[in-house]
């Protein structure tokens, strides 16, 4: 009997490992953690959701463009709104931020880029390290929202693809949780870049020319 007892629970044991060792194989301890994470709700002129974690508004200076970070987990989010944020694309996917996933969460259409970034503009190596940056961006009837998430390369937290903890776990919530609104006296993207409409219609135009194969369009941009 004895004999027997010590096989149940060698039996026991075994079964207790192997179970285990799918739970830890699978990360369904680390999804449970993360499901238990704090949040942090927000509510401004253009936009309502709640952010995963301990994250405080840090910047309101301006009314169209907030900034928040997450100090625990080292991210900075960036939100804003313009009126034609499609315009804005076209313009960094002149600069290499390209092929983005397109998304959908609760009617709202985005499109996600994964891009990099280094500042280069201090005399401490730490402050220029390569930045990892999700660029969210949605373009309703009448007026653009982005979302900037961005981590430090040395981050914990691994935000280069949609795979990774980064996106999954802290910005796929937040989208989730979003309600855009439709705002007054929003930033016009032309302003942005200190120019009339026309102005940046002529440069918009020479983008277009650009990326349509014309290699020389952009040597004449001002």
């Amino acid at each position: 009997m004895e004999n027997k007892n010590i096989i149940i629970i060698a039996v026991v044991v075994i079964v207790i490992i192997a179970i285990l060792g799918v739970i830890f194989a699978t990360g369904v301890l680390n999804q449970n953690n993360h499901q238990n994470m704090k949040t942090t709700p927000f509510d401004n002129d253009f936009m309502e959701g709640s952010f995963v974690g301990d994250v405080e508004l840090v910047n309101k200076t301006e009314k169209y463009m907030q900034s928040y970070e997450d100090k625990e987990h080292e991210i900075t989010y960036n939100i804003s709104t313009v009126d034609n944020s499609s315009a804005l694309m076209e313009i960094y996917e002149i600069q290499g931020v390209s092929n983005p996933e397109h998304r959908s969460y609760g009617g709202n259409d985005w499109n996600i880029y994964f891009t990099q970034a280094v500042p280069g503009n201090s005399s401490n190596a730490s402050d220029n390290e390569t930045m990892n940056i999700i660029i969210c961006q949605c373009q309703g009837k009448k007026q653009g929202y982005f979302i900037y998430m961005i981590t430090k390369s040395s981050s914990k937290i691994n935000s280069t693809n949609f795979l990774d903890e980064g996106f999954e776990v802290y910005l796929q919530p937040l989208l989730k949780s979003l309600t855009l609104k439709e705002s007054k006296d929003i930033p016009k993207v032309y302003e942005e870049f200190g120019m009339s409409k026309e102005q940046f219609d002529q440069q918009l135009e020479l983008v277009h020319q650009y990326k349509a194969g014309n290699r020389s369009a952009l040597n004449g941009a001002q």
